[in-house]
């Protein structure tokens, strides 16, 4: 694959879907939110799904509750509804909602499941953040705890249970820690991949439903490619 995939509204995946919310599989070229690129978000486009399906006149609602790095794949949820966004929104800053990512790595950690804690400090210019063993000066704590899940012929399988949501932070601390993830040149890695995709994927999603109130686990299938392929 020589160019990035994106989502159109006749291959959108679609995970889950109700009346309050909308569940999407992103794919690594997608944006979730518009930017200076001008490229069609994702947002926009799953209005567009939405507009088709329902057959809806005027604008359809849809509200953003999270992000994903662009270079990324995996879960991104949206809200329906005015009533569901405040809510997920909530759920999320408050770190109820749960998520587990996949991410393939050259370099295996020295130890095959740990707790990372770092002190991360953003530098809005590079856009990237820098993960410190100790506080520093407009630093934000950041943790996570990775296991290493499978072996594959030339890379590893790591899964990894977010505790805190800093900027760029799976590929900030696996970075420090030796492991940059594949693909992932600002951090580390020694190539990057031809679709401009990292092996970075948001698997799986626990929450309780933002009306509902019943538990939602979520899993999303990594993009079609023969090293995520080795990993299912």
């Amino acid at each position: 694959m020589s160019k990035k995939t994106h989502s159109t509204v006749d291959n959108l995946q679609v995970l889950f879907e109700d009346n309050h919310l909308i569940i999407i599989n992103k794919r690594p070229g997608d944006i979730v939110q518009g930017d200076k690129t001008g490229d069609q978000p994702l947002s926009d486009t799953v209005k567009a799904y939405l507009k088709i399906k329902y057959n809806k006149p005027g604008n359809v609602y849809l509200g953003v509750v999270h992000r994903l790095d662009r270079p990324t794949s995996g879960i991104v949820v949206f809200a329906k509804t005015s009533k569901a966004l405040p809510r997920l929104n909530k759920m999320f800053a408050e770190k109820d909602a749960k998520k587990t990512y996949w991410a393939i790595v050259k370099n295996n950690p020295k130890e095959p499941e740990k707790r990372l804690v770092h002190w991360m400090k953003r530098n809005t210019k590079q856009n990237k953040s820098y993960a410190n063993n100790k506080e520093v000066p407009d630093s934000k704590k950041a943790m996570l705890t990775y296991r290493t899940i499978k072996k594959l012929n030339h890379y590893f399988l790591l899964q990894i249970d977010l505790e805190t949501g800093r900027h760029h932070q799976i590929r900030s601390q696996l970075s420090a820690i030796g492991s940059p993830i594949k693909g992932d040149l600002k951090y580390g890695f020694n190539r990057s991949n031809d679709d401009g995709s990292i092996h970075l994927h948001a698997r799986k999603l626990r929450l309780t439903h933002p009306v509902k109130k019943k538990p939602l686990e979520i899993i999303a299938p990594p993009p079609n490619d023969p090293i995520w392929n080795a990993c299912l």
